[in-house]
């Protein structure tokens, strides 16, 4: 058949007719064979299938999103009010942390994995010239998951060490730092009912400098999550998107501030879509309480802002 057309021009035609028809056997394959619907165990439950792996893409337990400390991806802006001194000042906090998943024993959602949690968090004064880098907390941890039913749990060991903006440090030479340093067990119980998700819990400092600070704190919260429905915003592909109107809170009461509650308050609107991991979120944000970033702990503040959140 190729004697009319010179060879390498032929070869070529041959090649791309069976790409054609291999695209066109592959589509007319049966449904059975087709990939089948992810499911994320920190938002969705099967008891389908025994799971022993390594790397796994999600967790048994679903993160405290309401958290200022939980590692995750955000950009926030806050009207911040410091209590302490009567000054205000426009912030804006940025994160970037993950849980990954090195084991999971699982079957359907209901068993255990053991991960490690990684995070940095940052903030900068807006007001000042170049966003001025006020503090950057690290956070490493290794947490171990389980989930039975409605039931889950996290027991977690992490390290955090705080660091000063050098800008921070410029524009104030007498400044008093600390090295603040810690190590600290968590264990966080969690009990998840059709909309509404629950959970308590507390820490304990196994090491800290300064060696002064007080070792205890507990935590509780709650997260609402209204019916899901298709995403109409701005039409074209974003309409085949999933949209869950939200509300969470997280509340911490620590031994070195005498207990005094710190109240922060998520509202807003998720966006994800059915088989995949990624969720995207704009949340409105009410913070009340000590500060809970670095070297600031004893300074009472008051935070209004909206910001993203962005789940992988």
């Amino acid at each position: 058949m190729c004697r009319t057309v010179p060879y390498d021009l032929c070869i070529v035609g041959m090649v791309f007719i069976a790409f054609i028809l291999a695209g066109q056997v592959y589509a007319g394959e049966p449904d059975d064979k087709k990939p089948k619907v992810l499911i994320d165990c920190r938002y969705g439950k099967t008891d389908n299938g025994v799971a022993s792996e390594a790397f796994p893409s999600d967790d048994v337990f679903r993160p405290l999103l309401a958290d200022p400390k939980q590692p995750q991806f955000f950009a926030l802006w806050q009207s911040t009010r410091v209590r302490t001194d009567k000054t205000s000042a426009n912030i804006g906090s940025v994160a970037i942390g993950e849980n990954f998943g090195f084991y999971t024993r699982r079957q359907g959602c209901n068993g255990w994995q053991v991960s490690l949690l990684t995070g940095i968090f940052s903030q900068f004064n807006l007001d000042e010239k170049n966003a001025e880098l006020i503090n950057t907390d690290f956070v490493v941890g290794v947490p171990l998951t389980w989930r039975a039913g409605n039931w889950s749990t996290r027991l977690r060991y992490s390290h955090q060490s705080s660091h000063l903006g050098d800008e921070f440090l410029t524009a104030r030479p007498g400044f008093s730092r600390l090295n603040l340093t810690y190590e600290e067990v968590e264990a966080i119980l969690s009990y998840d009912y059709k909309w509404a998700r629950l959970y308590a819990g507390g820490g304990y400092l196994v090491h800290r400098e300064p060696a002064t600070i007080d070792r205890s704190r507990v935590q509780w919260g709650f997260e609402a999550r209204a019916p899901s429905m298709r995403s109409r915003i701005l039409g074209g592909f974003l309409d085949r998107l999933i949209l869950t109107p939200m509300l969470t809170a997280d509340f911490k009461s620590l031994e070195e501030q005498n207990w005094i509650i710190n109240t922060n308050v998520l509202g807003g609107l998720e966006w994800s879509r059915t088989g995949s991991l990624r969720r995207f979120r704009i949340m409105v944000n009410y913070y009340h309480g000590y500060n809970p970033y670095g070297q600031f702990f004893a300074q009472k503040i008051e935070q209004v802002g909206i910001g993203a959140y962005f789940m992988f």
